[in-house]
């Protein structure tokens, strides 16, 4: 393991392990923290943060379902009006200008896509898109959030309440409890964001795009994530079992792999990408 982190040295060591390679990217959610998504185990968050809905919870409790269509109702306004940062342009750049070959994201915004980068693989699916558990239909998150608010026009009064990860936000029980969830349109069955829950593995469809992506890489790249999930640890311990040099770049060692890193970089994702744009394009 040969470690590096915050001074001139690692930093050109790191240039120099990814010049010349094809590079497949892992993030997680420090890499849109920054667009003012919040994250599960970031400072600010542990502090205030509650659990989040498990998928079992969601599948067998009508009142589980509403509670957390209660809460995305409100924190869908937020979450859909962030945009990418310096982070997600820079990796749009890199895959544009050939470094990259593509991403591989835990996260579930979408925020790649809206910057450019074209080669998504999404495990954890995106919350713009709403499935049908009966027929497995999928629709549109605005479309829904637009039923959402013709059922429950006081919900779109509500002001100052505190965004949570993932489209969330702390609604007051209150007002939960009487909070209409419209069915599908199609067969009337259930809905749920087309998002992997807590609880929940990642479809095999999903991983095996991601498994392809990952197979075509000489180097990984690992942004803002603790690695605290499987689903994106095992491509990290995948990479050092194959002898293939995985870089990171996060604000503190992970929760989970950092045995794994071959290059370690402390800073936030909005300032080390771009500056490794520059570096990789001289």
């Amino acid at each position: 393991m040969h470690l590096v982190s915050s001074n001139a040295s690692g930093w050109n060591a790191i240039v120099d392990v990814l010049r010349g390679r094809k590079i497949v990217v892992l993030t997680g959610a420090g890499c849109s923290t920054e667009s003012g998504i919040p994250d599960y185990r970031g400072p600010e968050t542990k502090r205030r943060a509650r659990n989040p809905i498990k998928i079992g919870e969601f599948l067998r409790s009508e009142e589980g379902r509403r509670k957390y269509w209660a809460r995305a109702a409100v924190g869908w306004r937020k979450f859909d009006s962030k945009r990418p940062n310096p982070a997600h342009e820079a990796l749009a750049v890199l895959e544009k200008t050939g470094h990259v070959l593509g991403v591989i994201t835990q996260n579930v915004d979408r925020l790649h896509q809206y910057a450019g980068s074209r080669r998504v693989v999404e495990l954890h699916g995106a919350l713009s898109e709403v499935r049908c558990l009966e027929c497995g239909d999928i629709t549109s998150r605005n479309a829904l959030q637009a039923k959402l608010m013709k059922l429950n026009p006081h919900f779109a009064r509500l002001r100052d309440i505190q965004m949570a990860p993932d489209g969330d936000a702390e609604v007051p029980e209150s007002l939960v409890s009487d909070f209409d969830v419209p069915s599908c349109n199609r067969c009337g069955g259930p809905l749920k964001p087309n998002v992997v829950f807590f609880g929940e593995s990642v479809p095999r469809r999903v991983l095996d795009d991601a498994l392809e992506l990952y197979g075509e890489a000489e180097a990984l790249l690992v942004i803002g994530t603790s690695l605290a999930v499987f689903s994106g640890l095992r491509f990290v311990r995948k990479a050092a079992a194959e002898g293939m040099p995985v870089v990171m770049m996060n604000l503190g060692h992970p929760e989970r792999g950092f045995d794994c890193v071959t290059h370690f970089w402390d800073q936030a994702a909005g300032e080390s990408l771009p500056r490794l744009v520059d570096d990789l394009l001289v």
